[in-house]
């Protein structure tokens, strides 16, 4: 009878949960369309300051992971857990094919850019297959 009750509370408190961040959402939702223009008028008065703000966020760990876990799912990218592969790809040094030297090129890809591969065919299951150097990923295609 303990136990039941205790699940009781736990499912309780999950579903409060979720409700209040429903509410909180539909609450935003709500201000965001009473006020189209009073948000209109700050984003152009504030505009360098956000933009340094977010330029700021963009160089910290968290940024870059973000961003980095953004362009993978816009790639079509598909993993049960980003965390897991992203510490991977951070951990990978080498290609996973030819044991190559793996660089990080923001500008312009060279043969040994690090890049993640996988199949182009969308399944069920996640289509993430290795890490490797950009000479590797263009022949597996």
């Amino acid at each position: 009878m303990e136990i039941e009750q205790e699940v009781l509370d736990c499912v309780n408190d999950l579903v409060n949960t979720v409700v209040k961040k429903e509410q909180n959402r539909l609450s935003q939702r709500k201000y965001r369309e009473n006020n189209k223009q009073k948000i209109k008028q700050y984003l152009e008065n504030n505009r360098e300051r956000i933009s340094a703000r977010q330029k700021q966020y963009n160089e910290t760990l968290e940024g870059k992971k973000t961003r980095k876990i953004a362009h993978w799912k816009h790639r079509g990218i598909i993993t049960d857990d980003y965390e897991a592969l992203y510490n991977h790809y951070l951990k990978t040094a080498y290609c996973d094919v030819c044991r190559v030297e793996l660089t990080i090129d923001k500008v312009k890809s060279k043969a040994t850019t690090k890049c993640v591969d996988h199949d182009h065919t969308i399944t069920d299951r996640p289509n993430f297959r290795n890490i490797l150097c950009n000479s590797c990923n263009v022949k597996r295609r």
